[in-house]
């Protein structure tokens, strides 16, 4: 069923189960931050597919996910810092102008069933590529990561290789949108292999600069 939501345009995609920090210091989001507190109902993070983030009008990407405040913390001038989780997907149909901040009128855009049972080998397939991953991305940046269980349910595995992976807003949009299970994660085992690859490159040490086409060696 559709219903009315606040949303809040922003340069980032946010997924289902994953958490999100915001400053919030406009007015207008101060306000709907207010009533979603009062109300304890969540709002729509969206990402911006034209405008600004800060100031201006914004126009969203029609897929996004609903965000339900976890924590706040209020500053003296009445900014505040927030902690949501993304909760589930869904679709706008129409955007509203009649608040100082957008609203949206959307319904639940969830995740299609497996058509298959061999989501559960492409789950496994991509897990190793996520843990390989972690693992070249520590080596590459020289910073220890928290290596987790991964989870073991293929829904929560695939929006967390989503949030993980080092790309582009955009890219992630792209993820964000797909509502068939095998395809989302069959992308993702892509993307992750492709990743491991270009950091496994990069950190493949150069040859030394003596030896060349003119070395006696």
């Amino acid at each position: 069923m559709m219903h009315e939501i606040p949303l809040f345009p922003l340069n980032t995609v946010l997924f289902p189960g994953m958490l999100l920090r915001l400053h919030i210091f406009e007015e207008r989001y101060r306000v709907m931050i207010a009533r979603c507190r009062q109300t304890g109902e969540p709002f729509g993070v969206a990402l911006i597919q034209e405008g600004q983030e800060v100031g201006g009008p914004a126009e969203p990407h029609l897929v996004g996910c609903t965000a339900y405040i976890t924590q706040v913390e209020t500053l003296a001038d009445g900014r505040m810092n927030i902690t949501v989780v993304g909760h589930e997907r869904f679709q706008i149909h129409a955007l509203k102008h009649d608040q100082p901040y957008l609203v949206g009128l959307i319904e639940g855009y969830p995740l299609a069933k497996p058509i298959s049972e061999g989501v559960e080998d492409i789950s496994q397939a991509l897990r190793a590529w996520v843990r390989r991953y972690l693992q070249v991305l520590s080596q590459a940046s020289e910073t220890p990561l928290d290596m987790q269980e991964l989870p073991s349910d293929w829904q929560k595995l695939a929006y967390l290789a989503s949030f993980l992976i080092q790309l582009p807003p955009a890219q992630k949009q792209d993820l964000l949108v797909i509502n068939r299970a095998e395809e989302l994660l069959n992308r993702l085992r892509t993307l992750y292999r492709r990743e491991v690859t270009l950091l496994q490159t990069m950190l493949v040490p150069h040859e030394e600069e003596s030896i060349g086409p003119f070395s006696a060696n």
